[in-house]
């Protein structure tokens, strides 16, 4: 068995190790410095395959899987059972789970009693290789996505590899879309491999790699006002045709789609080449992943949901673009008629 990977992230108040590798869950009080009491926040996907793993805990919370329970009055009953519990200040919140839980137990434990700790074991490659790194928790208001939230720094990430041998096929594809995601923003070699269909060696290789194209970017720009934007790419697209779906589509599917929607912006801006968009689409294609939006959801539909995301500025819609691989930029002037026209470029025909 290979060793397991440490990467460390360094914030402003701090730093933490993001640990990789197999079978770490069972050392999670030695690898995280645990010594109060856990409350093991889960789903009922999850729970009944590796709660087990952490046979200590003081309470276990299990929430309804899927992104459709990623809401406050979610959180509502979380703070009331960690009160029953009787958690206070000296306790840790453990996050078990994909991103969906990771997002919600990182909020919870953002704001219980004003802040208790708070430690990542996520199970999903999507939450390995980004929503376990950086700091973002939140949850969802019915106009959008991650409307409320905070930032909130773990005390150690450990991602236990061995945890992905149940994931469904689809999830890990899921996963794949924030990979390719990686690779286009800051690992060139990486993408190079992946539009070919070369996923490395192991799972622990490409998890590492990808992680770290992420720590670089948090570490720059920790509260996003500048550089870590770029780990939007593809997401003003996806979070909107997640909205419109009604959340049928996965977010890294939705991410997928809305990488392609980007490059074909860019081209039809004229900042990169239109080449670009078919190796992405290659890059997706071999992990499974959709590069077409359906056609039941309206361009004009999305555009809309757009106006609800958080990340615009003065009104204005910001854009994650690409120049080329490894080269990516923030863009808040694109013309509405640009969007349309690639939503509907990129749109299943009916």
């Amino acid at each position: 068995m290979r060793d397991m990977d440490i990467l460390t992230v360094t914030h402003p108040v701090g730093q933490y190790n993001v640990y990789v590798g197999e079978g770490l869950l069972g050392r999670l009080r030695e690898l995280a410095g645990v010594d109060g009491r856990i409350a093991l926040i889960t789903d009922s996907n999850v729970g009944p395959l590796y709660a087990q793993a952490i046979p200590d805990a003081a309470c276990v919370i299990t929430m309804p899987a899927g992104e459709q329970n990623k809401t406050l009055a979610t959180v509502n009953g979380m703070y009331e059972q960690l009160l029953a519990a009787g958690m206070d200040r000296g306790g840790v919140v453990v996050a078990l789970g994909g991103g969906v839980v990771g997002d919600v137990a990182g909020f919870v434990a953002a704001t219980y009693m004003r802040g208790i700790n708070f430690a990542q074991c996520p199970t999903s490659l999507l939450a390995m290789v980004d929503a376990s790194v950086g700091g973002k928790t939140g949850v969802d208001l019915p106009q959008g996505k991650n409307l409320v939230g905070a930032f909130k720094q773990p005390t150690a990430v450990i991602a236990d590899i061995a945890t992905l041998q149940t994931l469904p096929s689809e999830e890990l594809s899921a996963g794949m879309a924030e990979v390719i995601k990686h690779g286009l923003i800051g690992d060139v070699d990486l993408f190079k491999r992946l539009e070919i269909g070369d996923s490395l060696a192991s799972f622990q290789s490409l998890v590492t790699r990808a992680i770290r194209v992420k720590q670089l970017v948090v570490q720059e720009d920790p509260f996003e006002h500048g550089r870590r934007a770029a780990l939007n790419l593809g997401h003003t697209f996806g979070h909107a045709i997640e909205q419109v779906s009604q959340y049928r589509i996965r977010h890294g599917e939705a991410v997928a789609m809305g990488l392609v929607a980007a490059a074909n912006l860019s081209a039809r801006l004229g900042y990169c080449s239109p080449d670009l968009q078919g190796r992405i689409e290659a890059a997706l294609e071999y992990a499974n992943l959709p590069v077409r939006i359906p056609a039941d959801l309206p361009p004009q539909a999305q555009y809309r949901a757009m106006f609800s995301d958080k990340k615009k500025a003065a009104g204005k819609l910001r854009f994650i673009l690409l120049r080329d691989v490894g080269d990516v930029f923030v863009a808040d002037d694109v013309p509405e008629t640009a969007v349309l026209e690639t939503l509907a470029a990129v749109r299943n025909t009916p």
